[in-house]
């Protein structure tokens, strides 16, 4: 289950492009089907399973101009569980022999269609 998502930035690229940082509960977790919504200028990013808002963030005039054009936005996912990711106390001094304890994040990428209401 998503625990919290974050918007980090909005661009204007091909679509509308929305970088999003989700947070999961535990790894095995595999419950994340976003739906993208425009209400006004307001984007937000709601759960398909419990229909609830996890995200929103007000669009400017050319962003929500992009958004209506294409009628469709590019998510760029980075994925992070609660409990493994985070800042890390002691860095191995060289991070560059690979002897660095720190854990990958997965990222994704994806076109969903945008609700208009």
């Amino acid at each position: 289950m998503v625990d919290s998502i974050n918007i980090k930035r909005v661009n204007v690229r091909d679509y509308l492009s929305i970088d999003l940082e989700v947070w999961m509960n535990n790894p095995d977790d595999m419950d994340f089907r976003p739906v993208a919504h425009v209400n006004g200028n307001r984007f937000s990013v709601s759960s398909a399973t419990t229909g609830e808002e996890m995200a929103s963030v007000d669009l400017d005039d050319d962003q929500l101009e992009a958004a209506e054009r294409e009628r469709k936005v590019e998510l760029r996912v980075k994925f992070s569980v609660q409990g493994m990711h985070g800042r890390l106390n002691k860095i191995h001094p060289i991070i560059a022999d690979g002897k660095a304890k720190k854990l990958a994040n997965a990222n994704w990428k994806t076109v969903q269609p945008i609700q208009f209401s």
